[in-house]
């Protein structure tokens, strides 16, 4: 393409070569339009649309497009296609700047175009691809059709077609205007106007109302809704594993200063009355919380072989990291909570008993901010290194990523 963009400064001084670079133009846009190489580049519902658009029977082939390409050097146009999130974005400008010359963007669907429906009360969400990276064509709709990205195909192939090696083609700018909820903006018009609109015919009202005092305004008879019939809760008759008091047994002996959630006097009738579904839940201490887990991974009544989840809830004056073991031998399971300083949340590590723990407690340090002491690699899982908050507290709300829904 180097030298083809010379051709106008050897070609047109000369009689008859602006023709040549006229000719030498219809061609090149025509063979660039009919045989663009699009990234593979899915991240949610709309890439199904797309993938179906180079299927049988809508057949993106026929169009040239059909070679989709893993590697950005080989590919010249990005159908974006699905949910755009900051994590993603600097990897995203990144498959763009080293796609070569002349490249394109399509952005499909409502969240490459603006959000979507993600774009209230969501922190991470990306309100628009063109925020990023300069976009061609956008193709509206939830997810759009694979007819709607092959009309976007024809159109960015007419965008080409139009393109000249005389004037060649500039990438447009990214947006950088601050986002502004249009949602809110068209509701404040419209309520606006519906005062306006009020305040006129408050006096016509008003005399209607005068001239017909006794009309009453018809009111549609309501419909009787079928009582069906209720189902029944049907508790599990038979519980499954070791029975709870026996657990606490075996927890108590070793442990006297754990306790269970929610129980003030631990008796054998008291986890009875709880039913075959009730899961025992221990409270322990700070101090003896990596024990605890494994003393129930290594005792052998216990033998929590396998961890289900560590998670955490913030209670506002403190943090509660919870812990979801399950023994695959025994069949039961046991929950296990701790509560630390709101201020400064510390807590031991449990990945060198469970190695599964390893990525949850990074999801916890990265939404709430807990800080798993003696962690192989304590650092953010989802969210960018420079994110300077923690979504999942309570006292997290930041305007700048934050729209709330207004309804």
């Amino acid at each position: 393409m180097g030298m083809i963009n010379q051709l106008p400064k050897v070609l047109d001084p000369i009689p008859g070569g602006k023709m040549v670079v006229n000719a030498v133009d219809y061609l090149v846009n025509w063979a660039r339009s009919n045989s663009l190489w699009p990234l593979v580049y899915g991240t949610s519902c709309c890439a199904i649309e797309m993938m179906a658009t180079g299927a049988a029977k809508h057949d993106i082939a026929r169009f040239g497009a059909e070679v989709f390409r893993a590697s950005p050097r080989q590919a010249d146009v990005i159908i974006l296609a699905g949910t755009l999130t900051e994590k993603m974005s600097k990897h995203l400008e990144v498959l763009y700047d080293q796609m070569p010359e002349p490249k394109y963007v399509v952005a499909m669907g409502a969240c490459t175009i603006s959000g979507g429906p993600f774009y209230y009360d969501n922190y991470s969400v990306i309100k628009g691809a063109d925020r990023i990276i300069p976009v061609d064509v956008f193709i509206p709709g939830c997810p759009p059709r694979p007819e709607a990205l092959l009309y976007g195909i024809m159109e960015l192939q007419k965008l080409i077609r139009g393109e000249s090696i005389r004037n060649p083609r500039k990438p447009g700018e990214v947006e950088s205007e601050p986002w502004v909820n249009r949602h809110q903006e068209a509701v404040a018009e419209w309520e606006k106007e519906q005062e306006a609109v009020e305040e006129e015919i408050a006096p016509q009202r008003a005399q209607w109302k005068e001239d017909n005092p006794d009309f009453k305004a018809f009111k549609h008879p309501k419909k009787p809704v079928e009582d069906l019939e209720k189902m029944e809760y049907v508790p599990r008759e038979k519980r499954v594993g070791a029975e709870p008091f026996a657990l606490w047994n075996i927890v108590h002996e070793k442990f006297p200063e754990v306790t269970l959630h929610g129980i003030e006097e631990v008796t054998e009738e008291a986890l009875a009355e709880k039913g075959a579904e009730y899961i025992p839940d221990f409270v322990v201490g700070t101090e003896q919380y990596s024990a605890f887990v494994r003393f129930l991974r290594e005792h052998a009544d216990t033998d929590c072989d396998y961890i289900i989840q560590v998670t955490a809830v913030d209670f506002v004056d403190r943090y509660d990291v919870c812990v979801h073991l399950m023994s695959t031998t025994k069949k039961h399971k046991i929950f296990v909570r701790c509560s630390i300083d709101h201020d400064d949340p510390k807590i031991d590590t449990i990945s060198h008993i469970y190695l599964g723990a390893n990525w949850h407690e990074r999801e916890v340090y990265d939404f709430f901010g807990i800080t798993f002491n003696n962690h192989p690699d304590m650092r953010r899982i989802f969210l960018f290194d420079e994110f300077d908050a923690h979504p999942l507290r309570k006292d997290f709300d930041d305007p700048s990523r934050l729209t709330k829904r207004p309804y």
